[in-house]
């Protein structure tokens, strides 16, 4: 085997771009790849390896929006729409850990008028917080009754208020629409 081979079998639909190998090298190969480990290091180490490259193969599906390797929590439509549906807007829960490092800070100041506007300020925000996802939650969950009314919805209004709470760079799956589009 040069460098140039792949180790690991080919699919089948891909062009081949080698030689075929002799049956006495196939059937080699294809005895090393199933075999079983010979010892719990070996099986110990494989089993680190795909789940190394799942993880990697993971982490990219995430980073790119491709649904076939993305967690069982973030596949299919009506969870894709829900995530397109919280990409496009604004909202007050995303803005929340700035909002309160500056809330912290000022309740460290040693006036206690400031302190008290700090108080203040945090009602106002979770005030805001709350009023804000549940007008999201009603508008995505009326917008996912049109669009899928025949598919399970179970979780998706979660799914999605949850992902209000991250910042939009932090978010995973990257969002995959610009702000202000329609979802």
């Amino acid at each position: 085997m040069t460098a140039a081979e792949p180790e690991q079998p080919r699919d089948p639909q891909a062009p081949k771009g080698r030689p075929t190998p002799k049956r006495s090298e196939a059937q080699a190969q294809r005895r090393t790849l199933a075999a079983a480990p010979k010892n719990r290091k070996e099986a110990a180490r494989r089993a680190r390896e795909e789940r190394r490259t799942a993880m990697a193969r993971q982490r990219q599906a995430l980073a790119g929006g491709d649904e076939r390797y993305l967690p069982a929590r973030d596949r299919g439509p009506v969870r894709r729409f829900a995530r397109d549906y919280v990409d496009a807007k604004w909202s007050v829960a995303e803005f929340f850990l700035p909002i309160a490092v500056v809330i912290l800070v000022l309740s460290m100041v040693p006036s206690l008028q400031v302190r008290n506007i700090s108080l203040v300020l945090w009602l106002g925000v979770i005030v805001m917080i709350v009023l804000d996802s549940v007008s999201t939650g009603v508008r995505l969950s009326k917008a996912l009754r049109e669009r899928f009314p025949d598919e399970s919805r179970k979780g998706a209004v979660r799914y999605a208020l949850m992902r209000t709470l991250q910042m939009r760079r932090m978010r995973l799956p990257k969002p995959q629409v610009a702000r202000g589009a329609q979802p």
